[in-house]
């Protein structure tokens, strides 16, 4: 299995192999170990950390599928499992000349990506691979319908449909107020996830707590918007409101999520990838309880109003968001109700559901 983000904190990797070791195989996870990378947890598989010169850009991009073709080149194995277009060069070429078969696994619609969009000449690059790859892919796997049905379109290829959905939780013990430093008056926000980035929403929620002086936001995690964030947080003299967690464990995100009374998904459509995105932190607010406040993509709209767990926002601007907001702070029996249906939703928004999608595609393909 080949994937070039952090091995450490890829938890829709990690649930895959889990999958496949149930099936019987031995599995080889390859990726990549960054500078900053966390120490890699306990796994019950093989794992390597490729340590490379280049950590992004198009160096990066050719010495990671370089580095990975000879390596699958010189391995053994029964097939191929390549996560995202960045790694697929590399799994395409090798199970071609090796006369394996491989399965791809699309997290998100990579030629569209906001990064490639302002960048139509590299953006072409990987449309052009992609277009030479996909029609010769007998079958792959993607994060959500709407991406799914571009791929069918686009290179008549069968398309299976495996959401980012955490693990079904029994029981998540929550933070206590006063750890968090919480009054019983206070309402609770939180923006949590690996990708705290610009536009992402994240400086409208800030600016909204000027008017909601009732909440305090949460931002736990980790990203490029972080450094900008925190000084907008004094020039509106917000301390006592901002409270910035930085990255934790995933178990020990939860319990933070888990306290919060509303969750923030405030992601914009600024490309069309961020507008068919259905992110993790929108599932793991349902899984463990969190009503959620969220922007109007076309994924998360259709999750919120399929179980009524949330409000989706018309527009995300400071002040849409405070003023709804301030109104679910004087309705609690409404948050109470979204936090029910949060928790009915969540007996079927698991992974126990999207595995069994897996099984049936390695199986029916590949044994």
């Amino acid at each position: 299995m080949t994937v070039s983000s952090d091995l450490a904190t890829d938890n829709r990797v990690h649930r895959s192999c889990t999958v496949l070791e149930a099936l019987g195989f031995q599995i080889n996870l390859l990726g990549r170990q960054k500078r900053n990378s966390p120490d890699m947890p306990p796994r019950s598989y093989r794992v390597r950390r490729l340590q490379l010169h280049y950590e992004k850009g198009a160096f990066f991009y050719a010495e990671l599928n370089i580095r990975m073709f000879f390596i699958l080149l010189y391995k053994k194995y029964d097939f191929l499992y390549a996560n995202d277009l960045d790694t697929l060069p590399a799994a395409f070429l090798a199970s071609r000349l090796k006369r394996k078969p491989l399965l791809y696994d699309s997290h998100e619609l990579f030629t569209e990506v906001p990064e490639l969009v302002s960048r139509p000449r590299i953006q072409n690059v990987w449309v052009r691979l992609e277009q030479m790859m996909l029609p010769r892919i007998g079958h792959m796997i993607t994060v959500n319908q709407s991406i799914a049905s571009i791929f069918e379109s686009k290179y008549a290829i069968k398309c299976s449909v495996v959401r980012n959905v955490p693990l079904r939780l029994d029981h998540v013990a929550a933070h206590s107020r006063s750890f968090l430093g919480l009054s019983d008056a206070q309402i609770m926000l939180i923006i949590q996830g690996s990708g705290l980035n610009v536009q992402r929403g994240i400086e409208e929620a800030v600016q909204a707590m000027v008017h909601i002086p009732r909440a305090v936001l949460f931002l736990v995690g980790d990203g490029d918007v972080i450094p900008s964030i925190q000084k907008l947080v004094e020039q509106l003299q917000l301390q006592d409101q901002v409270r910035f967690i930085g990255r934790v464990p995933y178990n020990e995100l939860l319990k933070y999520t888990a306290a919060a009374d509303l969750g923030l998904a405030l992601d914009k459509p600024l490309s069309l990838n961020y507008a068919l995105a259905l992110p993790n932190k929108v599932f793991d607010y349902i899984q463990v309880g969190t009503p959620i406040v969220a922007s109007s993509l076309i994924e998360i709209e259709k999750l919120i109003h399929k179980h009524n767990c949330g409000v989706v926002l018309k527009e995300v601007t400071p002040q849409m968001l405070a003023e709804t907001i301030n109104v679910l702070i004087d309705q609690p029996e409404r948050r109470s109700e979204y936090k029910k249906n949060c928790q009915l939703a969540a007996q079927i928004e698991n992974w126990d559901t999207d595995k069994q999608i897996l099984i049936d595609v390695v199986e029916r393909v590949f044994i």
